[in-house]
């Protein structure tokens, strides 16, 4: 990690003329920044640390910075309300610092608000849907601006109709499946949309085909496979002609893979190489021997099937290089941290709705039924990206109902480090999962449309599972994982 100047404003004035400071940074809850910092992906040379200020995030000690993580993001800004003031203060407890896990901070943040939202709907006699639809919000209040996009109550509205929540009978204990108590519940999702600088080389060779390198990474997300899609959609070639490259520090810069961020950073950087490509393709192909080629302007030409096609007729990119004497062009480019200009808060949402049946006499509980849909923004494959969904949604099963770490009270050891008793949902846990994708092509979070799917799908499900808990069992549980005792007490 590199040195940087720690800044301790006192107050919001003093902190804003702090950030307007070259290569500044705010530090005030999340946890992205120190990892970037620690990779040499983010070297500021200002730290503005908000501990002075009343947002609570970050505490300075012995040990150095800690932050929290982003619990209360949601509470900010998911729903219209005035009277809203969150803070959040950091604790110091005799146990080994956790690191962020899928969807850190927001996972957490949202089960206490959302399981809120349906306490308070049953306590005014409410339907839960109908009274998160009635405090919708097109505009971020604590921000006080526009969404990029938001097509959560089309979310709300598409998966209800799927579930079937208009058969829902509102007192808890009211639906059987047999002899076991059954509860309906939903809960909301959000996730904010990142994007962090990102490099890409792109060439295309003689006999067609196209190379793409960037210094990202694939951990099972499909990465191989959408950034292929992007490169080539963008020159105009079949993905089967496109070869993407990855995980080589030889290789053009990208982040690492957290926050959702990868798409939304490295997508953008594939289009502006792609564009800076075609601008060198086009301009061998105005500088090309063909008759009346010379005086096309660049925007009357356009690649198609791996040709370069004007009003007067086309030519083989492969044909252009041969005539030029090269056997391939490339570019290089790339997207800048958030270059979007900063006129719209960024957020991916959904809906989330949990069928639970719950043993009366035994007290289990098993999800019996699963319906999520989801504003992803573009969606580059709809095969990886509902993969992606199933996968956040069973880690958000594991979050409500089993997944602790045990801490021994003496030693500080955790004491169930291994599979067989720190519990994972096994097959037998999880139902079968509807999870869509709500159309919703937009350009106001990044140049490629994306949101960012990989942490929002475990938003909200806790939340969901616990508000079904409820209205199974009339039980109100405010913590998880749920257990059988906290049902049968």
């Amino acid at each position: 990690m590199q040195s940087f100047n720690l800044v301790q404003p006192r107050g919001i004035e003093a902190a804003v003329s702090a950030a307007a400071m070259p290569h500044s940074k705010y530090i005030a809850g999340g946890s992205d920044l120190m990892q970037l910092m620690k990779d040499n992906v983010e070297t500021p040379e200002h730290l503005v640390d908000l501990e002075q200020l009343p947002l609570g995030g970050v505490t300075v000690g012995r040990s150095g910075l800690r932050l929290a993580a982003m619990a209360r993001l949601s509470t900010e800004m998911l729903y219209a309300c005035p009277n809203v003031a969150v803070t959040r203060r950091l604790v110091a407890i005799n146990a080994g610092l956790p690191t962020y896990m899928r969807a850190p901070g927001e996972s957490s943040g949202n089960f206490a608000l959302e399981s809120a939202i349906d306490e308070l709907a049953v306590s005014l006699k409410r339907d839960p849907l109908q009274f998160r639809i009635q405090n919708y919000t097109e505009q971020d209040p604590h921000e006080n601006k526009p969404f990029a996009s938001k097509m959560l109550r089309a979310c709300y509205q598409q998966s209800a109709v799927l579930f079937g929540w208009s058969r829902r009978m509102p007192e808890p204990r009211s639906m059987r499946n047999g002899r076991m108590l059954m509860g309906w519940g939903v809960a909301t999702s959000t996730y904010r949309t990142n994007q962090r600088p990102a490099q890409v080389r792109v060439r295309f060779t003689a006999d067609g085909t196209v190379l793409v390198q960037s210094g990202t990474q694939d951990v099972g997300t499909g990465t191989y496979t959408v950034m292929s899609q992007v490169a080539g959609d963008a020159p105009g070639v079949p993905v089967e002609h496109v070869r993407f490259q990855l995980g080589d520090s030889r290789f053009p810069p990208a982040p690492v893979s957290g926050g959702s961020s990868t798409v939304p950073s490295v997508a953008p950087a594939v289009l502006a190489a792609c564009q800076a490509l075609r601008a060198k393709i086009f301009d061998l192909a105005r500088r090309s021997e063909r008759p009346g080629w010379q005086p096309v302007p660049a925007d009357a030409l356009k690649l198609q099937n791996g040709s370069v096609v004007a009003p007067g007729g086309s030519i083989a990119i492969g044909a252009l290089l041969a005539q030029n004497g090269q056997g391939a062009v490339e570019a290089d480019a790339g997207s800048a941290l958030d270059a979007t200009p900063n006129h719209f808060s960024r957020h991916a949402f959904g809906a989330q709705f949990a069928e639970v049946v719950v043993n009366p006499d035994l007290g289990t509980i098993r999800v019996n039924r699963w319906v999520g849909a989801f504003d992803g923004g573009l969606i580059l494959n709809a095969k990886t990206g509902r993969s992606q969904l199933i996968g956040g949604i069973t880690y958000g099963i594991g979050m409500a109902l089993s997944e602790e770490t045990l801490v021994d009270g003496e030693t500080g050891r955790i004491v169930n480090a291994n599979i067989a008793e720190y519990l994972v949902p096994v097959n037998a846990d999880v139902p079968d999962i509807q999870a869509i994708f709500v159309p919703n092509e937009e350009h106001n979070s990044n140049p490629s449309g994306v949101k960012g799917i990989g942490e929002l799908p475990m938003v909200g499900v806790a939340a969901a599972i616990a508000n079904a808990v409820y209205h199974a069992t009339g039980v109100r549980v405010r913590k998880v994982p749920i257990r059988i005792e906290d049902v049968l007490s």
